[in-house]
């Protein structure tokens, strides 16, 4: 019965995988402008974050669209097609679930940000637009 539930979604997510990225596509928003001088600033910020996904998650999805819109340099780790970032992910958060932000702070402490929701919430209170780049 095990087998038959993976290969059941596994169709399934060759299925919906592809209208879902073609909506990602064309739905993506164009990302903000900043001078050269602040885009470096945010970049180097962004530096610390590595976002671990699944290409045809929902959720991973949006999470890839707020990026976009910020106009941020993030590392996308796929956690399904890469054994080392799925396993990094499962040690540092002790499950694999994606979207899931991973945050270096200063002298090597790491946080695990999960639910795209509050990855998004963070994101744009981090790197939100100033008033004076509106």
């Amino acid at each position: 019965m095990k087998i038959v539930i993976r290969y059941f979604f596994k169709t399934l997510r060759l299925l919906i995988g592809p209208p879902l990225l073609l909506g990602e596509w064309l739905t993506t928003p164009r990302g903000v402008v900043r001078t050269p001088e602040a885009q470096e600033k945010v970049n180097a910020e962004t530096a610390k974050l590595a976002l671990y996904q699944f290409r045809t998650c929902p959720f991973c999805i949006k999470v890839r669209k707020e990026i976009k819109r910020y106009s941020l340099e993030i590392e996308l780790r796929d956690a399904r097609g890469n054994a080392e970032h799925r396993q990094a992910l499962k040690q540092g958060l002790g499950k694999i679930q994606v979207p899931c932000l991973r945050i270096e702070k200063g002298e090597g402490e790491v946080v695990w940000m999960e639910e795209s929701a509050a990855i998004n919430r963070y994101l744009q209170q981090r790197f939100g637009l100033l008033e004076e780049e509106k």
